[in-house]
């Protein structure tokens, strides 16, 4: 029998929990899907008596209102003694809270901890059109706020917001221009491409039983506007952008193997994490240096894999954070992973599904039973903000050769150029990067990111549709423009 640490950490059991009902009414509130994860996760483990056993959990900040929802599923379960956790808003919070129980249970300060999150924002939409809402039982208890984890930082500037850049949808589209002129292509080489990366998403979604979306789409079908696929900020159709109408709930637990061995946890469901990272990009997009390239993403992914001992082509299963293609190209650019490669264990965001910020609990979920199928490492990645928040982990089978490892890189991030934003520019400028909004009647406004000749980064709009319609079809980027102080932007010939 093989000799290990009893400090290591371990993962023993991860749930997901997909409600997704024809009948809406029978509905339950979102910390009751966490709460069938975590069992879920119990039953994954083959001991559902360690549920009696919590020392801390962990719930994803998400799109509700109760104050400490980990005491809501612990009354339930049978943990009243464990110590809750609410976290600060981020894709990247599910990575980040296992890696941070896994350094306290490395250094003997709890031996089970377990990580939860969950939404009904279908459900919840559903029955308001019916004029019901879903159940508050919830959120209808008093209780006190749970322990904050994380920091909620803004990550827009009041000069973006009032100049219209401030959603998802907008911002990686804007990224996703500036990707297509530094590879030189065409926008229709470059919207074959795309959709080709997410057609070979689609096809894990397809086969996940837990994903949301499982009819099968063709990187034709992906990239062409239709009713039910409309353009929302070119040159991403509906389909390619996050899909959070879903219900899901999701939990890993992680213990001590200390624990797992008194608990009679069954070897064949561990799975170790190995080595973690985290680090962050400026908050504010406006401030980055380019938007095709990521220090953040580069440093703490080959970081990880430093601190792993391994190549990227060493590790056999990922999944890389898919809220849209822009983000997904950024990470493989980065990390220098090939683009034939399956990059995904759950189908990605648009078709798995994302239920805001804990979706990544399905992806370390995923990942975690893909290894236990193989034995092959795995990798995931976690994001929050505008390709902002970094979090990386590597797992195994095996376990690491040492310790438990996590490093915050941010001290190597912060070396990279920041740009400079001129708030109020006025004169020559370049097109740098550009998208197109749409609403359901077609184009409506066009956000442009512009260098003035000084260096500094300029922000505007226009709702020109002759001009809107052209730079769908030709490539602005590059070319010259003239800003005037009212913020209009206007092109040189």
């Amino acid at each position: 029998m093989e000799k290990l640490d009893k400090r290591l950490p371990v993962i023993v059991g991860v749930g997901q929990y997909k409600q997704q009902l024809g009948d809406v009414t029978a509905a339950l509130e979102q910390y009751r899907l966490m709460e069938e994860a975590v069992r879920l996760a119990a039953d994954d483990a083959g001991c559902p008596s360690l549920l009696n056993s919590i020392d801390q959990m962990l719930v994803i900040g998400g799109m509700w209102r109760y104050p400490d929802p980990g005491r809501l599923i612990l009354e339930s379960i049978g943990s009243p003694e464990a110590r809750t956790f609410l976290t600060a808003m981020g894709g990247n919070m599910p990575q980040a809270c296992v890696s941070e129980v896994c350094e306290l249970i490395s250094a003997n300060q709890i031996d089970i901890a377990v990580i939860t999150g969950g939404e009904a924002v279908y459900s919840k939409n559903k029955l308001k059109k019916l004029g019901l809402e879903l159940p508050r039982s919830g959120s209808e208890k008093e209780l006190e706020p749970a322990t904050p984890f994380g920091e909620n930082v803004p990550m827009s500037s009041e000069h973006e917001r009032s100049n219209g850049f401030y959603m998802p949808t907008q911002i990686y589209a804007l990224f996703e221009s500036a990707i297509r002129f530094s590879l030189g292509e065409t926008h229709q080489e470059h919207r074959d491409r795309i959709a080709d990366l997410w057609e070979g998403f689609n096809k894990v979604a397809v086969a996940n039983p837990f994903a949301w979306v499982r009819s099968p789409m063709t990187a034709e079908e992906i990239k062409t506007p239709s009713p039910t696929n409309r353009m929302v900020g070119y040159p991403y159709t509906k389909s390619m952008n996050a899909n959070s109408f879903v219900d899901y709930g999701g939990a890993i637990i992680v213990c001590s193997v200390e624990k797992a061995q008194l608990l009679g946890i069954s070897r064949d469901r561990w799975v170790f994490p190995h080595v973690a990272t985290d680090g962050n990009a400026s908050y504010l997009f406006s401030q980055r240096d380019s938007f095709h390239e990521s220090p953040a993403m580069r440093i703490t992914g080959n970081r990880c894999f430093e601190l792993a001992g391994l190549s990227v082509d060493e590790v056999g299963h990922m999944d890389l954070y898919s809220c849209f293609p822009s983000c997904v190209q950024l990470i493989m650019t980065e990390l220098g992973i090939s683009s034939d490669r399956i990059v995904t264990t759950t189908g990605g965001l648009p078709f798995f599904g994302g239920p805001m910020n804990s979706y990544v609990i399905h992806a370390i979920a995923s990942t975690i039973d893909a290894i236990r199928e193989t034995g092959e490492m795995g990798y995931v990645h976690a994001n929050g903000g505008y390709a902002t928040k970094q979090a990386c982990g590597i797992y195994g089978s095996s376990p690491p050769s040492k310790p438990f490892r996590r490093v915050n890189v941010q001290l190597e991030i912060d070396e990279n150029p920041l740009r400079e934003v001129d708030e109020t520019p006025k004169g020559p400028a370049t097109i740098e990067a550009y998208t197109v909004m749409h609403n359901r009647e077609g184009p409506e406004t066009a956000l442009i990111s512009s260098l003035m000749s000084d260096g500094r980064r300029a922000l505007t709009t226009t709702d020109d549709q002759m001009l809107m319609a052209e730079m769908m079809q030709q490539e602005y980027i590059g070319r010259s423009a003239d800003i005037d102080s009212d913020g209009s932007i206007s092109l040189v010939a």
